[in-house]
């Protein structure tokens, strides 16, 4: 019996744990799956940041993600009320009148009065508001190739940070080669101990440099990941031609596209707007009419009474004199904004276009004189020092110049490409820099 018992206790047990196994499985199959090793919720981010960012993308996710362009849609949709709304017809009025509230004697009359607008009111509270939606239009595409300026220019920065960052790298490498090869030396009794010395100091100064450089470039791709609306940046390097330098537009074709520039445009446009709206302040000088038409019936009489009348103000104080001065002095203040815009944009574009020759001359002397000259004398003197033809002093002296007249180098092509976004942003050319031929008008 007790047997049994132990018998029956071991296949109940076997049969609960049976259960419970098949029961978790279910629920496990239910429960959501986990992600897998390199899927997590920010793989995206991991696959973005792997993925070097190129200037087109960069454009691309800077005119998707600003709010501004999306403040800007709005102020259109919301200026297009303006329009609907200018472009309604007064409404008809409903009158009824009682007189005398004795039963007998009572007279009711209903009537409706239709307001009637003269003197162009209508057309000229339409072209008004419709200059105001084209204003605001003018606005996204104005804040569209500004924000278009701002990724290139900050682009190219990043880019040349980049590179600066890559020739640190390559001169620490540089400098501790040069400090264990000195080092060996001491060891070897060749040269005195002062050497190495000088050689961990001018390491470390390399190291310093690095350290600034990397800096630079944290800072520069923090720039470009606030225009693409990352915070923190989700790109870890930059992919471009640095040295594909915009061309220098001639002058001609500075002028022409200065006069379809979308700054000046979006003044015109406010220029004619502020004259739509004195004509729909002069408008208002002619009165209206109102037509009266409507129904009588004295309680007496048993019998309805047509009623027809015409009201018209008489504009014997109000004449709207008021209004349409300040609409004509905003018309006059609109026209010489535009006049002083046209000198101030003219200005800033000849300046960055003469900027951006300088720096092209620049960066020709730097390749054809400069670089050649101080990368030879370096490779000179990095191969004499190998060979203990030369000290460490001259190799450090060398490497200087080269890593000097290199930066120098990025830093000018970097300003090249701000000075054609400087361009492009005042003369709303939308065509990357990327993409420009590098030949020189």
């Amino acid at each position: 019996m007790l047997k049994d018992i132990h018998n029956y206790n071991a296949r109940a047990v076997a049969a609960g744990l049976l259960l419970a196994l098949m029961t978790g499985t279910a629920f496990a199959q239910l429960l959501p799956t986990a992600p897998a090793l390199g899927q997590s919720a920010n793989g995206v981010e991991q696959i973005e940041a792997a993925t070097p960012l190129t200037l087109q993308k960069a454009v691309a996710l800077a005119l998707e993600a600003n709010l501004d362009l999306t403040v800007a849609q709005r102020e259109i949709e919301a200026v297009e009320g303006q329009v609907i709304q200018g472009r309604v017809r007064p409404n008809p009025e409903l009158a009824y009148s009682l007189e005398d509230q004795r039963t007998p004697t009572r007279t009711q009359s209903v009537q409706i009065n239709l307001p009637i607008e003269l003197g162009g009111k209508r057309a000229a509270r339409i072209a008004a508001a419709e200059r105001g939606r084209d204003i605001a239009v003018e606005d996204l595409n104005v804040r569209r190739i500004e924000i278009r300026a701002a990724v290139v220019a900050a682009f190219f920065e990043t880019l040349a940070a980049q590179e600066r960052v890559a020739l640190a790298l390559d001169s620490v490498d540089l400098a501790r080669k040069a400090t264990d090869a000195v080092a060996k030396r001491v060891a070897a009794g060749k040269v005195s101990p002062v050497e190495e010395s000088k050689a961990r100091v001018a390491e470390a100064g390399v190291r310093v440099e690095l350290a600034q450089a990397q800096s630079e470039l944290r800072n520069a791709r923090e720039r470009l990941a606030s225009l693409l609306g990352a915070n923190p940046p989700r790109f870890t390097l930059v992919a471009g031609n640095i040295e594909a330098l915009p061309p220098v537009p001639s002058f001609d074709s500075v002028q022409q596209r200065l006069s379809v520039s979308p700054i000046l445009r979006r003044a015109q446009l406010e220029m004619e707007r502020r004259r739509s709206l004195v004509d729909l302040e002069r408008s208002k000088r002619v009165p209206d009419v109102t037509f009266s038409l409507g129904v009588k019936r004295p309680t007496e009489l048993q019998r309805d009474q047509l009623l027809f009348g015409v009201s018209v103000p008489l504009p014997l104080f109000d004449r709207n004199q008021g209004n349409l001065l300040e609409a004509l002095k905003r018309e006059d203040k609109a026209r010489d904004e535009l006049q002083a815009l046209n000198v101030r944009v003219g200005t800033e574009v000849m300046q960055a276009r003469e900027r951006l020759d300088a720096i092209r001359r620049e960066v020709e002397v730097l390749q054809r004189d400069v670089l050649p000259g101080a990368k030879s004398a370096y490779d000179a003197a990095t191969i004499g020092f190998e060979n203990g033809k030369f000290n460490f002093l001259e190799v450090l002296d060398a490497q200087r110049t080269y890593f000097a007249a290199k930066s120098q180098y990025l830093k000018a092509l970097a300003e090249a490409h701000r000075a054609a976004a400087d361009i492009d942003r005042v003369l709303g050319d939308s065509t990357p820099n990327a993409d420009k031929p590098s030949n020189q008008e």
